[in-house]
């Protein structure tokens, strides 16, 4: 089980929710719009994806991190690993 299951549909929903601004997006470009525009909605994608991200960060956390460390050994020091991985890659994004 992952640590976001309990929370799928409404992963789910703001996934849907973003995929709907990118189409926007792509109508925006299709039909010329002005870049500022562009570029705000663009914005709006990116905070979106990255609410997404921090909330699956935090189910990663809370779920599969925390079961680790009550395991402890090797298996702990990969989830931690794992974990500050996915937060600098969020960092630098």
């Amino acid at each position: 089980m992952r640590g976001y299951t309990g929370e799928k549909d409404a992963v789910l929903a703001r996934l849907r929710r973003v995929e709907g601004q990118v189409r926007g997006l792509q109508r925006m470009v299709e039909n010329d719009e002005y870049c500022i525009d562009v570029l705000t909605q663009v914005s709006a994608v990116t905070k979106a994806l990255q609410s997404v991200s921090l909330g699956l960060l935090d189910d990663h956390l809370k779920h599969c991190v925390a079961e680790a460390l009550t395991e402890g050994g090797d298996v702990a020091d990969e989830k931690v690993r794992e974990a500050s991985e996915a937060i600098a890659r969020l960092v630098r994004s």
